[in-house]
């Protein structure tokens, strides 16, 4: 039985817990081995983005979870990053709405869900640091169904589930004094409410590209969403742009599925 894909993208404002929440996420759902060392800040691999504490290219996290597999999109917390927040949208079955249970909805918040309620998708809604002694869950929650109703969702969308976490000390519940054991009510939960990806295989192989670069082992690389068809290694390629003008022509050489 093949694996269901569902694609996942993170809307945030900066240091509302995001990458700390994917971290613990991929560590509690098994995706490294027992022996191996984690970095902090996972997502966080470009020097700038390290140096800066921020995300900025948005990049997948593969997480296998009861025979589904999750593709979770760490996606820019910072308007400069507009264009980069667009495309990851693109990509995206569902989204996670993560919002500081003290801070509560900020500014690019609004900004990134706008265009997530745009496109259609339904978000969770995850309300997180609830370790915090100042935090006010219940209020942050009425300001965001208040915000949702404000930026036209639809009645699917206004339905949005509610699990409340610490990212950081690794817990999600339904209830705000839940039993915060572990992840695993918010990794059943996207199972539960976001469809998976359905592709026609019958068509010509078609994927949009997101995210272009160098590996040292691999060369140009290029990380998307398949739209339609298969990839098969040594398969020829070509790169389209808007206008759906040649720019570039190539080979697969090795193919990954995230």
């Amino acid at each position: 039985m093949s694996q269901e894909i569902r694609n996942i993208t993170i809307i945030a404002h900066v240091d509302h817990g995001k990458t700390t929440l994917i971290d613990n996420l991929m560590k509690q759902s098994g995706s490294f081995r027992e022996n191996e060392v984690v970095d902090e800040r996972l997502m966080d691999s470009g020097e700038l983005e390290k140096e800066r504490g921020i995300t900025i290219l948005a990049k997948p996290a593969s997480i296998n979870w009861k025979n589904s597999r999750i593709n979770i999109i760490d996606t820019p917390g910072h308007r400069d990053f507009a264009a980069e927040v667009e495309r990851v949208l693109s990509m995206a079955d569902g989204a996670l709405l993560l919002i500081d249970s003290a801070e509560g909805v900020m500014p690019q918040t609004k900004f990134v869900l706008a265009k997530a309620l745009k496109q259609g998708l339904k978000p969770i809604v995850v309300i997180n640091k609830l370790d915090k002694a100042d935090q006010r869950a219940d209020e942050v929650l009425d300001e965001t169904f208040d915000l949702f109703v404000n930026l036209d969702a639809n009645e699917e969308q206004l339905d949005f589930p509610v699990l409340y976490a610490s990212g950081r000390s690794g817990w999600a519940d339904k209830e705000v004094y839940g039993p915060r054991e572990n992840l695993n009510p918010l990794l059943d939960k996207i199972i539960d409410h976001v469809k998976p990806t359905k592709l026609d295989k019958s068509k010509p192989f078609a994927m949009l590209s997101t995210l272009l670069y160098s590996d040292n082992f691999l060369g140009r690389s290029l990380v998307g969403r398949i739209t339609q068809g298969t990839a098969k290694a040594n398969q020829s390629i070509k790169a389209i742009n808007l206008k759906g003008e040649k720019v570039d022509e190539g080979r697969l050489t090795k193919n990954f599925l995230i």
